[in-house]
């Protein structure tokens, strides 16, 4: 099983600090964010991954290159100035996903413990998969409704979750799209009308780092957990 890590992003609301570096070399606890998806992928077993980036690229092809230093085979899917967008990022990453599913985390996200657990079979009939998690302050309206294991459109008497931008999709599921630029909502809710997105709560800190408040915070609270 591969995984990919979407790196593409500018970073508009991490500016300025995004001004120079791109927001996966942010760190937290004296570690990039992108390294701790490197590493907790690689704990979890999966040693091939894809990287896509758009904004100062070549910064995080320097300071990852091939993977060997962690122990893992990076390949890169250069994207052309302002990106593709999720959908279009991944479609365009196929090639070098191989026919299995696979796994795709967002670079700028933190999900505290292990990913094992997490990497579990697609269901037969499944395209995607995604974990979702309780809905955070800044956006307490979330995502999506769960119903018997399946993602559903969420609904006013429905408990709501937010996507933490951990899935598992089947090649196929894109490999109909037209390259180019194509947000992943719409084919979302083409498989939420299919039946065929599965979905499952995870309950453990997770923080959508989109700010440098989100990054200071979660910053201190990881060096505090650690004693640093």
């Amino acid at each position: 099983m591969r995984a990919m890590i979407l790196a593409a992003g500018r970073g508009e609301r991490m500016r300025p600090l995004t001004d120079q570096l791109p927001k996966p070399l942010l760190s937290v606890a004296g570690k990039p964010l992108i390294v701790w998806h490197i590493e907790k992928l690689k704990a979890a077993g999966i040693t091939e991954i894809v990287i896509n980036h758009a904004w100062l690229g070549d910064q995080l092809e320097a300071a990852l290159g091939d993977g060997q230093q962690f122990g893992v085979q990076i390949a890169w899917s250069p994207e052309a100035p302002g990106g593709l967008e999720t959908a279009g990022g991944i479609r365009q990453a196929l090639p070098l996903l191989g026919e299995e599913p696979f796994w795709v985390v967002n670079g700028d996200i933190w999900l505290a413990g292990d990913y094992g657990p997490l990497l579990c079979p697609l269901p037969a009939a499944a395209l995607g998969h995604l974990w979702l998690v309780a809905n955070p302050p800044q956006h307490p309206a979330g995502d999506f409704a769960l119903t018997q294991g399946r993602v559903a459109i969420k609904t006013a008497d429905q408990p709501s979750y937010t996507f933490s931008g951990l899935a598992c999709y089947r090649p196929e599921a894109f490999a109909e799209e037209p390259l180019g630029r194509a947000p992943l909502r719409p084919l979302f809710e083409r498989w939420i009308a299919a039946g065929q997105l599965a979905g499952a709560c995870v309950d453990r800190d997770w923080e959508d780092v989109g700010t440098p408040a989100r990054l200071a915070a979660l910053d201190a609270r990881l060096r505090q957990e650690q004693g640093a």
